[in-house]
């Protein structure tokens, strides 16, 4: 998901994406754990893009005030 993407997105729906990115990336992560992946460059990817979430609403917070 690109940025633009991202800030298209609802508030509340941004909130619910970031919760099923963060789950998802802690299963990846206890995944790896036990197993790798074929690729750790997914767990970076997914990282960042939780941090780009957070960031869309953080700014929009800061905006609102």
């Amino acid at each position: 998901m690109k940025i633009a993407e991202i800030k298209e997105l609802a508030t509340k729906e941004l909130q619910e994406r970031l919760d099923a990115e963060v789950a998802v990336y802690d299963q990846m992560r206890i995944n790896h754990a036990v197993s790798p992946l074929d690729s750790p460059a997914q767990l970076k990817h997914q990282r960042r893009m939780i941090a780009q979430m957070r960031t869309v609403l953080r700014q929009r917070e800061l905006n609102n005030k």
